[in-house]
């Protein structure tokens, strides 16, 4: 197995040790990955700090033709990637090369962003306000999308002028650490920089003196110890976290659409959404019609290793969320009634059964914790205040969603959720020119559109006597 190399000032360099990489599809290793000690962090951080007065004079124009230069060589071996990404993180073929194509997508929007001094009056004259760069950002992210979450960082801090130092999660570093291959001769050494570890560096990453921006995708109970770790330098922190999103299903929805949509989006990468539908919230009217379409629209999804024709649903990624999701669904058994699903399949590897709970409290854990799997619970409503106090219940408040035919109405409803983003008769519609960020414990900040860009700047403002 050849192993993965990392990216420090400009040269793909050997790890302190090696760690395999698992392929959920398997539970086997297939890859080792070079990984990182203190002493290759701290060269990382070194690196780019040095590179970070050079790039933030870089003009934008330079700058902007790296990004797209990457962006280029990332598409011509986006097939690569895709089945790369497959092996690593265990979604179908299809879902990875959407990855991989709404990664350079998501590149080339960011590097179109220039920020431009604006100047504006005053009675005491005119004065001008600036973005900076901020210096170095260490983006760090999770096992969920890899990619397109590593882009969401390092195209908007590179584009405005920082200088990066990116670590993925440990269970997929192998598509991150082959950007490195890419970015070798295309950044001016040390902008971007590129490391991996075995979950044990992450503090020392944050907390580290040099860094001056942390944009963390994970956990809310990672996103808080990451605050802690910034506040000794009063670090500028992006945290998009955990969510467990409502979907409220009114009586005058189109039933069908509704079904199909949340169905995918449900089960979307195997629930492994951060923003997916999580408990599903239906009007007593239309319920036994909507379960039928929706138990219906689950049956067809078809379970399998990402690289087998026609599969839709891959594994859950890692052994520890494969045996979380495991326990949530036993236990919803328990008191809940199993409509589909409901066991792991019955083959190597971490893979669970798209699996529908009817019949639970609001207090079950399958509807009060982020499951982050295959699993859904279907919830009665009679009442539409109801719906929204029940939808706000929790410590969470990444999105949501409403369905029905009324837009008007859906508009008003939306404005009571407490939730980053209410989409209608929509769900997960996440794009890089719109700004996506939490409410609550999901998290502080905004990826995505020009409020993503600002995340990895400071205001200047420069105010001369008449």
């Amino acid at each position: 197995m050849t192993p993965y190399r990392m990216l420090i000032d400009g040269q793909l360099v050997e790890g302190a040790r090696t760690i395999p990489v698992i392929d959920p599809s398997t539970g086997e290793s297939f890859a080792d990955a070079h990984v990182a000690d203190e002493t290759q962090l701290d060269e990382a951080v070194a690196a780019a700090a040095r590179a970070f007065p050079g790039w933030a004079s870089t003009s934008w124009q330079k700058r902007r033709e790296c990004l797209l230069r990457f962006a280029l060589r990332l598409d011509e071996e986006a097939d690569y990637f895709a089945r790369l990404l497959v092996r690593e993180q265990g979604k179908p073929l299809s879902e990875a090369r959407f990855e991989v194509d709404a990664t350079v997508r998501g590149i080339r929007f960011y590097a179109d962003i220039e920020l431009k001094v604006e100047i504006r009056d005053h009675p005491t004259g005119p004065y001008e306000v600036e973005r900076q760069p901020l210096g170095v950002v260490a983006g760090i992210t999770p096992w969920n999308f890899p990619m397109i979450l590593a882009s969401n960082k390092y195209a908007p801090a590179l584009i405005a002028g920082n200088t990066v130092v990116l670590k993925p999660a440990p269970t997929t570093p192998l598509t991150t650490l082959e950007l490195g291959r890419l970015a070798a001769d295309v950044f001016p050494r040390g902008v971007l920089n590129i490391v991996a570890d075995d979950n044990d560096l992450g503090a020392r990453l944050t907390g580290h003196p040099d860094v001056a921006k942390v944009s963390f995708t994970g956990s809310t109970i990672t996103g808080k110890a990451v605050m802690r770790s910034a506040v000794e330098d009063m670090k500028r922190v992006t945290l998009e976290l955990g969510g467990n999103d409502p979907a409220i299903v009114l009586q005058d929805a189109d039933i069908e659409a509704a079904a199909r949509g949340l169905a995918a989006a449900v089960f979307l990468n195997a629930g492994q959404v951060c923003a997916a539908p999580k408990r599903l919230y239906i009007a007593e009217e239309v319920y036994e019609e909507f379960q039928e379409r929706f138990v219906a629209a689950t049956r067809e999804i078809r379970l399998g290793a990402g690289d087998e024709e026609g599969v839709t649903l891959g594994p859950v990624q890692n052994r520890m969320q494969f045996d979380k999701v495991r326990a949530l669904i036993e236990e919803a058994a328990k008191s809940g009634t199993v409509l589909t699903g409901g066991h792991v399949a019955n083959r190597p590897g971490f893979f669970v059964e798209p699996t529908i709970v009817a019949d639970l409290s609001d207090e079950a854990r399958l509807v009060t914790d982020e499951q982050f799997g295959p699993v859904v619970p279907l919830l009665r409503f009679t009442d539409e205040g109801d719906a929204i106090a029940r939808a706000n219940q929790g410590s969470f408040g990444l999105g949501a969603s409403i369905w029905t035919r009324d837009l008007k109405r859906a508009r008003l409803l939306a404005r009571g959720i407490s939730a980053g983003s209410v989409w209608i008769n929509q769900h997960t519609a996440i794009h890089p020119d719109i700004p996506f960020g939490g409410v609550k414990q999901s998290g502080l900040g905004s990826e995505g559109g020009m409020e993503g860009v600002h995340e990895y700047t400071r205001l200047q403002v420069v105010n001369a006597a008449a």
